[in-house]
């Protein structure tokens, strides 16, 4: 199985990523809506739907992912297969049934652990040490989130991870059957080799004409050359216009003066906090006596304010901030359920809250920092009103332009040059393009599979006229030409002729070394014999630096019953081999930190087969009906992540 795992890599992660195991990055939870049983709706869970956009934003967001792993080997076609569609649904559906569960199981996360897991992501914390909320929203804001979206959207996936782990971690690796696979791991094998190269047959092959002829026609495809052309193209964005585009001083200073708010820090307080936790629907009886502790507490901060973060260390029952004394650190509004909210930013710094009540239970609150509200001056942010302005303009000016750009290239259609004179845009050429574009670069905008299409159309390539004008983003036309074109070909036989002979006289010694290698085999089965084989060397499925892996699988799966014993492996153009196996023994070294990691492999598999059947369960509980078949549903095009 490990072996499996280590030669099936990529294989792995894919398999892995349409598996339903909830990772919740797909799709945010917070945006279920009913849009009704229309034709955008794709399948129901708890009777909420999944529709076409949230499918089409979650395999977005695959793809994303996949090409970011891939780089320039990703290919977007492997996601355009009813298996790779019906896989991301049932993650949405697995998701959802989650979803439903964890709300009928009122699974919550506190204010306290929520600010915990944001002020432990990486980057977000200042050179002071401390967190820095204006990168915090600057980053959010580049997501197209508010802190207020984003932060509903973690609470309710680490509501769901609750769920999940409380399935996950009930499952377990019986020693036993880890031994096993370890030991199955670490077994040696001895072996001999004794191999046939196809280079000392060679002056046994006499490549005739018709060999020669026989070999070329039944492979062609091996002297194929394919289809190319040279092009040429212009793109029209925002990007484009907006390098045109000059901004006065005075339009950023009358833009500053008229956005002074989203250039400000709004005010931050720190508090720290003693929690008397109460759960939802708490008997008025636990109410009372709740309450009861926390005035007493109340009364013994407001007698000594100086030891309210040793009170707190001692008796608040938030168990994520009890151990700082109740620090919060620093938080703005919208980050705290309103009655702590409100009761914070009403509270002077050192002032002591009366009891405030929340669904987590009674809170004391203290502020213990204030950071005022504060507006960054106009030269600190004018790069960036300058690019906002910039943008806008753009933004005014694309429809005109994107009007002229689409008449133009069709009108003047025997060259990019007016277009591009007309809009001051650049001509880019490319030599070497494919129908499927260039696999090595595969953001460019070239590669988009709608304009491969219309470049490669018969009258585009016959009359190297201009493409139409083809949209392949949001506010982003791309037209272009082929300059020069060569139709895919065959290589003559007269040309290739020696490349040819060389290969028929490599695949006859070949044959020739198997057959030789199949004999000798043969013959050992009646009589062993060590003689002509290699010195021994030691092998396992641990370790394996030895032999070819079709040979290294061939000798592992060996009936090794009755010793020793001979088996071949038929390696192709590279020969034959023979393979006696003299000893089998468990390893005298035994690696336990891979031992353990072998068992945490195995117990990663079970508890996925408990979380698997969990989800069943649940897919059942919430009556799933798929409305809409996969096999039919359209794969998504963006330009970022090339032909899909």
């Amino acid at each position: 199985m490990f072996e499996f795992v280590r030669t099936h890599q990529r294989l792995m992660q894919f398999m892995l990523l349409l598996i339903i195991i909830p990772s919740f990055a797909l799709v945010g939870l917070g945006s279920y809506k009913s849009f009704g049983d229309g034709e955008n709706v794709l399948a129901k869970v708890a009777g909420q739907p999944i529709t076409q956009p949230e499918y089409d934003a979650a395999q977005r967001e695959q793809m994303e992912r996949f090409q970011q792993m891939f780089g320039a080997q990703f290919d977007a076609k492997m996601f355009d297969t009813p298996e790779a569609r019906q896989g991301i649904l049932d993650n949405l559906i697995a998701q959802r049934a989650l979803a439903a569960e964890a709300r009928h199981k009122n699974l919550s996360v506190s204010d306290a652990v929520l600010q915990q897991s944001i002020t432990s992501i990486p980057g977000l914390m200042g050179a002071d040490g401390k967190f820095d909320g204006e990168r915090y929203r600057s980053l959010l804001a580049m997501q197209g989130m508010t802190p207020a979206s984003y932060e509903q959207r973690l609470r309710q996936d680490m509501a769901l991870q609750q769920l999940n782990s409380a399935v996950q971690n009930t499952a377990f690796a019986p020693k036993s059957v880890a031994q096993r696979m370890s030991d199955i791991n670490d077994q040696e094998r001895t072996v001999q080799e004794l191999f046939f190269k196809p280079t000392d047959f060679v002056a046994q092959v006499k490549a005739t004409p018709e060999m020669i002829k026989a070999y070329y026609d039944k492979n062609t495809r091996q002297f194929a050359v394919p289809e190319q052309a040279k092009i040429e193209y212009v793109v029209l964005d925002s990007e484009a216009l907006s390098a045109q585009i000059s901004v006065t001083d005075k339009e950023a200073a009358d833009f500053y003066e008229q956005n002074t708010k989203r250039f400000g820090v709004e005010e931050q307080r720190r508090a720290s906090h003693i929690l008397v936790s109460l759960k939802k629907g708490a008997s008025a009886s636990d109410k009372a006596a709740a309450k009861a502790k926390a005035e007493q507490l109340l009364a013994q901060v407001r007698k000594a304010p100086a030891d309210f973060a040793r009170i707190a260390k001692a008796s608040s029952e938030d168990t994520g901030t009890a151990a700082n004394g109740g620090d919060l650190d620093f938080f703005g509004k919208g980050m705290m359920t309103p009655p702590f909210e409100a009761a914070v930013f009403k509270l002077k710094q050192g002032e002591i809250s009366d009891l405030v009540e929340t669904d987590f239970g009674f809170h004391i609150i203290t502020v213990t920092a204030i950071k005022p509200a504060t507006i960054k001056p106009l030269e600190q942010v004018k790069a960036e009103v300058v690019a906002e302005i910039k943008k806008q303009k753009a933004a005014k000016q694309y429809a005109e332009a994107a009007e002229l750009f689409t008449n133009t290239v069709y009108e003047q259609a025997d060259s990019l040059k007016p277009v591009a004179d007309k809009l001051k845009l650049k001509i880019e050429t490319v030599d070497n393009i494919t129908r499927t574009g260039n696999p090595a670069v595969p953001d460019a905008r070239y590669n988009n599979p709608k304009f491969l299409k219309a470049l490669f159309a018969d009258d585009a390539i016959k009359a190297k006229r201009n493409t139409e004008a083809v949209e392949i983003a949001p506010n982003t036309l791309i037209a272009g030409r082929i300059v020069d074109y060569k139709a895919s070909s065959t290589r003559p036989l007269a040309e290739v002729e020696a490349i040819v002979r060389e290969r028929v006289v490599a695949s006859e010694s070949a044959v020739l070394a198997r057959k030789a290698g199949e004999a000798k085999l043969a013959a050992l089965v009646g009589a062993d014999s060590d003689t002509g084989f290699a010195a021994a060397k030691t092998v396992s499925r641990a370790k394996n630096d030895a032999l070819n892996p079709v040979a290294f699988d061939n000798v592992m799966k060996a009936d090794v019953s009755k010793l020793p014993v001979s088996v071949g492996a038929d390696l192709g153009t590279q020969g034959y081999a023979i393979y006696r196996i003299s000893k089998v023994a468990q390893s005298e070294k035994v690696d336990a930190a891979r031992r353990q990691a072998e068992q945490q492999q195995v117990g990663n598999a079970l508890a996925q087969q408990e979380m698997l059947a969990y989800i069943n369960v649940l897919k059942e509980k919430a009556k799933v009906k798929i409305l809409r078949p996969m096999d039919k549903t359209a794969v998504v095009v963006d330009d970022k992540a090339g032909a899909k």
